[in-house]
């Protein structure tokens, strides 16, 4: 790896750290000495980066240190490619087509000699069959990021019809299947749809009376509880 690009990389490590990184760490994921560390963070700190902390402690950098985006890596391109690709299988129509817009909106942006990264690149996905039931979650994910109420008519695996209003958390996936996670005001309690089984939904102007991240902290919680081993 080229000095420059090492430098860059480095910066990258600590902006997607939210606590300090040792050298030792630095040195593994770049592949080089601590020695080299030590030298190249004295580097950018005469450049002007604000790097903080000390050898023994490790290294932070400022929060307020904007960085001029960089071009991607191939290394990079190849995980957005696998992201795609990856996120073209869920049962999702919206979120299919979405991460197909991103790729081209890539692709425009870059250089020659680094499309091959993604159109000729050295990872890939196993094909999986397509389901032909790719649910429209955007008003799903619209009522999720504004807060607002569900009124759901939703078809149980047991053959029974439920209408009930819930509080939407979050949207989940595996390959087969697209799970909303919701606070269920029928039942009191966290509850897991099927989206392939709502027969028919309606986005409520009634607010959910949390806040969203207190929401999604009460649900992790309850996952926590829920699904620990039990000793």
């Amino acid at each position: 790896m080229r000095r420059a690009d090492r430098l860059f990389q480095l910066i990258q490590i600590l902006r997607r750290s939210n606590r300090p990184v040792t050298a030792a760490r630095l040195a593994e994921e770049l592949e080089v000495s601590k020695r080299t560390v030590y030298r190249d963070i004295a580097d950018l700190a005469g450049q002007r980066v604000p790097v903080e902390g000390t050898a023994g402690a490790g290294y932070t950098l400022s929060a307020d240190y904007d960085m001029p985006p960089l071009m991607f890596t191939a290394e990079e391109l190849e995980a957005i490619w696998l992201g795609v690709e990856l996120v073209r299988q869920l049962p999702d129509a919206t979120l299919a087509n979405n991460a197909s817009d991103v790729l081209t909106k890539i692709l425009s942006a870059l250089p020659a000699k680094l499309i091959g990264a993604v159109t000729e690149s050295a990872v890939a996905v196993k094909p999986e069959p397509c389901s032909d039931n790719k649910p429209d979650t955007r008003p799903i994910r619209m009522a999720i990021r504004q807060g607002k109420k569900l009124l759901l008519h939703y078809h149980a695996a047991s053959g029974e019809l439920s209408s009930r209003i819930i509080w939407p958390v979050v949207l989940g996936y595996d390959q087969h299947h697209c799970l909303l996670i919701a606070w269920c005001e029928s039942k009191g309690d966290f509850r897991h749809f099927r989206v392939d089984r709502i027969v028919r939904l309606a986005v409520l102007e009634e607010k959910i009376t949390l806040p969203r991240r207190e929401l999604q902290q009460k649900w992790r919680h309850w996952r926590k509880e829920m699904f620990s081993p039990v000793k």
